[in-house]
């Protein structure tokens, strides 16, 4: 059996590590082109640019919010005719995954700055993308990973709470899925076999969040970079990142995708719908009564949802609920990596069960 694992070239992280970012491009060339979220290019970055501007030429653009194929090609287009030799995505989950697009369109290397901590997206050499009307459309599966991962825990403190406890959310299934994909013998996102290395990781990645989770947040809250934080930025960003492309996807992800099909919950963030997803694989793979209450008393510790009006979906009919199931269950969705047999009928009586338990939470 090939065990394939994979990582990103470098993982810097620290309050103010932006301030390597000059030193970071000169390592691949002389001029890297930015493309920033539009709150991150109009409020965090004009701070930074002119330190960055003395190490490297410097060209920049707006996000213009969803990861599809026509943003791909529009900024391919900027950055070959600006003659970049370096791509940088400086913000969130979207952005980050479309530099990583970009740099593997135009075969240019990349530099991944997260200004959240909200996904695992930074590490992997994956990008999703989405439709016009935001419905996952693909995986784009990319040749490489970043070549450099920056996270300032600093800017991360500074961001609102939420965007935190998503990418808690989405570290979250990590482990389950990792676990399920070890147990059933299914491929990682390489193809191959999942590593011990990834399936250990991905379990650090649960540990860390469930004893520095309810204090990470609060440290967020509090806009300081603490021990707390830092470890926690870590489990969302490189631990889980690692976790799941190297150990692999299952239930809590293929969930995810079908929820957008659900217009409501697009006003929620990945990492809530993944959690939602996670919640219900606990049912689906019949975890123990104990690993079912440790994880929804984290989840309302953290603040993430643990019912579905809590993602929009408030007196969702059966109907929908379904459409939800169904999708989740398509051809090629990472819930068949399950050991167990899955069925939208499965997956719908799953759905209903974490939905019931959660509001007894609540």
């Amino acid at each position: 059996m090939i065990a394939t694992t994979l990582f990103p070239g470098r993982y810097v992280q620290g309050p103010g590590a932006i301030g390597q970012l000059g030193e970071e491009i000169k390592r691949f060339g002389q001029s890297g082109f930015i493309v920033a979220d539009p709150l991150v290019y109009d409020e965090i970055l004009p701070a930074y640019l002119p330190d960055i501007e003395k190490e490297a030429e410097i060209g920049k653009e707006s996000f213009e919010g969803e990861c599809t194929d026509k943003e791909i090609g529009r900024l391919s287009d900027l950055i070959k005719e600006k003659g970049s030799e370096v791509v940088i995505g400086f913000g969130g989950g979207k952005t980050i995954d479309t530099a990583k697009a970009v740099a593997h369109e135009i075969k240019k290397p990349v530099i991944i700055i997260p200004s959240l901590a909200s996904t695992d997206a930074p590490c992997s050499a994956l990008s999703v993308v989405y439709t016009e009307n935001g419905e996952v459309d693909r995986y784009l599966f990319l040749l490489r990973n970043p070549d450099v991962v920056m996270v300032d825990t600093q800017i991360v403190a500074d961001a609102p709470t939420r965007f935190l406890v998503a990418g808690m959310g989405d570290a979250l299934a990590t482990w389950f899925e990792a676990q399920s994909c070890m147990q059933a013998y299914s491929p990682n996102m390489t193809g191959n076999h999942g590593s011990m290395t990834a399936l250990h990781l991905a379990h650090l990645c649960f540990e860390t969040l469930m004893e520095f989770g309810e204090a990470a947040r609060i440290s967020c809250d509090a806009g300081v970079s603490t021990q707390a934080l830092e470890k926690v930025v870590e489990a969302n960003t490189l631990l889980s990142g690692l976790g799941f492309e190297s150990g692999g996807l299952a239930t809590a992800h293929s969930i995810h995708n079908g929820l957008t099909a659900l217009e409501p919950t697009h006003d929620y963030y990945h990492g809530e719908k993944v959690a939602i997803g996670t919640l219900a694989s606990l049912f689906l793979t019949g975890k123990p009564a104990d690993t079912i209450d440790q994880v929804y008393g984290f989840c309302v510790s953290v603040g993430l949802p643990v019912s579905l009006e809590q993602i929009g979906l408030k007196d969702v009919s059966d109907k929908d609920l379904m459409k939800v199931a169904e999708a989740s269950v398509k051809e090629g969705e990472t819930i068949h990596n399950e050991a167990v047999p899955v069925t939208a009928k499965s997956v719908f009586a799953a759905l209903k069960m974490a939905d019931r338990y959660g509001r007894e939470f609540v």
